[in-house]
């Protein structure tokens, strides 16, 4: 596969959004950021970056329709992938805050029950049948930063888990989105390797 023509990082205001792109123009992507709604509609993949607080992404989200961008993009089958909180907000709800989520998953953010929170540092994957973000990487490790996480995920999807404190869910795919609660981005080899699984797959 020639892999895909241009990738979107959207800028909402709330991402690591330079470390983001390095790492995409690092495996060889056309890779532009942008707040434009048909920008983003109109790529061939496009990646959520989150950091902060789920409900000031969520606002910030629908400063510039962003929540219209994922849901239309996920409704029509265009590649969609969540980064960390861009991966929380693609669920129904968090603990974290009162605002909603997109609810284009099932499943809920919660508190992590550990001693210390947040949970910096890297941490194996665990999983029955890989997800395609995954292939040949079942055995790296990968680097997060976060104190929510969806802890149940829902039927029908292929997923991985890590552990600290309890399992939580690392990976998701579901139809068009593909979301990772860890940085790809800030996880070496290992997370370009993600990156560019994610780009063949589109």
């Amino acid at each position: 596969m020639s892999g895909p023509g241009l990738i979107s990082i959207l800028d909402y205001g709330s991402g690591n959004i330079r470390s983001a792109l390095r790492a995409l123009e690092h495996v060889g992507l056309n890779v532009e950021v942008t707040s434009s709604y048909e920008r983003a509609l109109g790529a061939d993949g496009l990646v959520v970056p989150g950091v902060g607080a789920f409900g000031n992404c969520i606002n910030q989200l629908k400063e510039i329709r962003g929540d219209e961008v994922i849901r239309e993009r996920n409704k029509s089958g265009r590649p969609t992938l969540g980064i960390c909180v861009g991966m929380q907000v693609l669920f129904e709800k968090s603990a974290e805050s009162q605002e909603p989520g997109l609810a284009l998953i099932t499943g809920a953010v919660e508190k992590l029950s550990a001693p210390v929170l947040p949970h910096i540092g890297w941490n194996e994957l665990h999983a029955e049948q890989a997800p395609k973000l995954l292939t040949g990487l079942l055995n790296e490790r990968f680097y997060f930063v976060h104190s929510y996480a969806v802890k149940k995920s829902s039927q029908g999807s292929a997923f991985a888990t890590s552990n600290y404190g309890e399992n939580f869910l690392a990976v998701i795919e579901q139809g068009a989105l593909s979301a990772v609660q860890f940085h790809p981005e800030k996880s070496g080899e290992a997370g370009l390797q993600l990156l560019r699984n994610w780009a063949d797959s589109i």
